[in-house]
């Protein structure tokens, strides 16, 4: 039996992966500089720092390489703020589990008061119990506290409760753990699609058709 739910934010909620590839065009533009066409395929895999140290290198930037990170830093903000969308369903697929009385609780890679700024203004802020955020834990998703930690404030054990994720390495640290795995497509992870599939307990193009997950879960 299900009791609770945890869902991961960025590309299973919230349409926000375009601002990870999108972000270092969108600082040179401010600059009035042309990006390379496959930037963001560049700068995906580094981190902040070092997609701020290719920025300046690359481009010969004046700006220093914390003034550039803090660039970034701040059009992010901004996106999550202001631009960020949810995923096709999703308020919907949210409301239809705490109608059902299924608890829930969000375990995020990014930072808090994005995630919370974003899902306040989306309106689905309300439908979490905790957000349980990756920095704070001091692991990531390839290690399985996150998800217990989650199990914990929902009062279940892993077997009861369903994770929702976009990204591979994520549904197999939770599937190892012991948890129910439902993918959610993301294109960003469109190249690991077989894997996932094959992976997840459940499989969603999207999260518009409650009735085909919970059937799923009943069966």
């Amino acid at each position: 039996m299900i009791r609770g739910a945890v869902f991961d934010m960025d590309g299973t909620l919230l349409d926000s992966m375009e601002i990870w590839t999108d972000v270092g065009a969108r600082y040179l533009a401010a600059q009035h500089i042309k990006a390379e066409e496959n930037l963001g395929d560049i700068l995906f895999p580094m981190s902040l720092e070092q997609g701020a140290v290719y920025l300046k290198t690359h481009y010969h930037l004046p700006e220093s390489t914390e003034m550039i990170r803090g660039g970034i830093l701040s059009i992010i903000r901004d996106f999550y703020v202001s631009e960020v969308r949810l995923k096709r369903g999703a308020a919907a697929f949210l409301r239809e589990l705490s109608k059902k009385g299924i608890l829930l609780t969000a375990a995020t890679s990014s930072d808090r008061n994005l995630i919370e700024a974003a899902c306040r203004r989306l309106g689905i802020l309300s439908y979490f119990r905790q957000i349980l955020t990756c920095s704070e834990i001091g692991e990531g998703k390839d290690s399985p506290r996150i998800y217990l930690e989650a199990a914990s404030s929902l009062h279940a054990v892993p077997g009861e409760i369903f994770v929702f994720e976009d990204a591979l390495h994520a549904l197999v640290t939770a599937k190892q753990a012991g948890f129910c795995t439902a993918a959610v497509y993301d294109a960003s992870s469109a190249g690991n699609q077989q894997a996932i599939r094959e992976t997840a307990d459940i499989y969603l193009q999207d999260l518009t058709d409650f009735s085909q997950f919970w059937e799923a879960v009943r069966m």
